[in-house]
C-alpha cells in the first residue's frame, strides 16, 4: 500500500490510498481510500507508517522495523507442505475416519518422522507448547502433550493395521502384480522387549537385543504391509508369511514375489513358494550356480564365442544399472585377462572338480524343463 498524490485541475489535489497488484505480466492499483480530507499531518504519518520511516512531529523515534520486538518464531513451511500432502493422500481418513487425539498424535509422528527423525521424546518435545520447533503441534492441537501420549496413540493404532494394510494393498497391489519384500533390523538398549533377541545384527550393535521387521511393497516401492518378528528370525523363515497374507488378506491368485538370495532359498521356494499354485518367484543366484549354468549354456549351444558368459552378463547388468567408472574398468581388465587363461566357468566346473556336484539353489532358475539338465 501507499498513499498517492492525484492532481486535480483546478481543484486541490486528491489523496488516495492505493494498493498494487499483478494481473499476468501487468502491473495495476488500485484505490482503496479518499483520505484527502485527513490533515496534512495525519496524512504524513501514514505516509511514513507505510514506508517503514519515522513519523516526524511524535514521540516514535524509531522506524517500523524497529516498533516491534521478535519474541518467538516458529517455522511453517516444511510442515505445511507434509501436513498438506499427508491429508490431500487421504492418509488421516485411513488411519481413522473421526478426529481424536490419538490419531492426531499418530499424524505428528508420521510427520515428524518426515521432517526431523527422533525419539518419542524429542518428539513430545518439539510438540509442547514451551519447546515447540514448528507449528506441527499447534496445526494438531498437541501443544500439550508427553511421550505418554505417543505411546497410547501407538498402542490404540495397533489392532488398525490389519485395516489399514487391506486398503493399502487394495489400492496398490493387483492380480498378477510385482511385489518386493526384504527385512531389516534395529538394535534395543532395554531389555522389556517380548520379540527382542539376540541375532545377526545389520547395524552393527554386537551384543545388543534386536527385532526384525519385513516389508512388503508394490513394484513402485510403496509400502503395503509390515511385520515385526523376533530378533533371532532368519530371513527364510519369514517368506511363508508374506505368502499367507497376500493370498488371504488381499485376496491375491497370482503374484511374482523379489526377494533376495537369503531370503528366497531353495528350502522356501521348497516348501513355501512351489506349492501355492499363482505365485512366481525372482531372486538372484549364488555364484557357483551362475557357474554352472554358464557351463550348461556351453554345451547346449555347442561351445560359446565368449566363455565367461555368466560373469560377462553380469558385467553388462552393472554397467547398465548405473556402476561406477572404477567398477566399470575392473570388469573390462578381468574379461581381458580371461581370454588368455582358462575360463572362469572351466576353473571352477572341471571334472571332479567343484562341477562334479549337482546344483545348488536350482529352483531359483524357476525353469523346470532344465532342473534335470542342470545337475552338472
Amino acid at each position: 500500500m501507499y498513499v498517492a498524490t492525484v492532481p486535480n485541475r483546478r481543484s486541490p489535489p486528491a489523496i488516495l490510498l492505493r494498493e498494487s497488484y499483478r494481473e499476468g505480466t501487468r502491473v495495476n492499483s488500485r484505490t482503496l481510500a479518499n483520505i484527502t480530507s485527513w490533515p496534512p499531518g495525519k496524512i504524513e504519518a501514514l505516509r511514513c507508517l507505510l514506508r517503514g520511516e519515522r513519523i516526524p512531529g511524535t514521540g516514535w523515534k524509531t522506524s517500523l522495523e524497529d516498533a516491534f520486538e521478535i519474541v518467538r518464531t516458529r517455522p511453517h513451511g516444511h510442515v505445511a507442505a507434509v501436513l498438506g500432502t499427508l491429508r490431500q493422500l487421504g492418509l488421516e481418513k485411513l488411519i481413522a475416519r473421526a478426529q481424536s487425539r490419538e490419531r492426531d498424535c499418530v499424524v505428528a509422528m508420521i510427520c515428524s518422522r518426515v521432517l526431523d527423525p527422533r525419539s518419542k521424546l524429542a518428539t513430545a518435545r518439539s510438540l509442547d507448547a514451551s519447546t515447540l520447533q514448528s507449528t506441527l503441534g499447534e496445526l494438531l492441537g498437541l501443544e500439550w502433550s508427553d511421550e505418554d501420549d505417543l505411546y497410547q496413540a501407538m498402542d490404540w493404532l495397533l489392532p488398525r493395521q490389519p485395516q489399514i494394510e487391506d486398503v493399502l494393498g487394495k489400492r496398490h497391489v493387483s492380480q498378477g502384480t510385482l511385489a518386493l519384500y526384504d527385512l531389516t533390523s534395529t538394535y534395543f538398549e532395554g531389555r522389556r522387549c517380548p520379540l527382542a533377541r539376540l541375532g545377526h545384527s545389520r547395524d552393527g550393535k554386537k551384543g545388543k537385543l534386536q527385532i526384525v521387521f519385513g516389508l512388503l511393497c508394490d513394484q513402485e516401492g510403496r509400502p503395503v504391509a509390515v511385520e515385526v518378528f523376533e530378533g533371532n528370525t532368519g530371513d527364510p523363515m519369514t517368506v511363508a508369511s508374506q505368502v499367507k497374507k497376500v493370498r488371504e488378506r488381499f485376496g491375491l491368485e497370482r503374484l511374482v514375489l523379489i526377494g533376495d538370495r537369503g531370503m528366497i532359498t531353495s528350502a522356501r521356494i521348497r516348501e513355501d513358494l512351489r506349492p501355492v499354485p499363482g505365485i512366481d518367484w525372482i531372486t538372484a543366484l549364488r555364484a557357483p550356480t551362475i557357474a554352472r549354468l554358464a557351463r550348461f549354456s556351453g554345451r547346449a549351444a555347442g561351445g560359446l564365442q565368449e566363455p565367461a558368459l555368466g560373469r560377462g552378463a553380469q558385467a553388462q547388468a552393472r554397467g547398465a544399472a548405473g556402476s561406477d567408472g572404477a567398477q566399470a574398468g575392473e570388469d573390462r581388465r578381468r574379461r581381458q585377462q580371461g581370454k588368455a587363461s582358462p575360463s572362469w566357468p572351466d576353473r571352477h566346473c572341471a571334472s571332479g572338480g567343484q562341477g562334479a556336484r549337482p546344483l545348488q539353489n536350482a529352483e531359483a532358475l524357476h525353469c523346470p524343463d532344465w532342473q534335470g539338465q542342470l545337475a552338472l
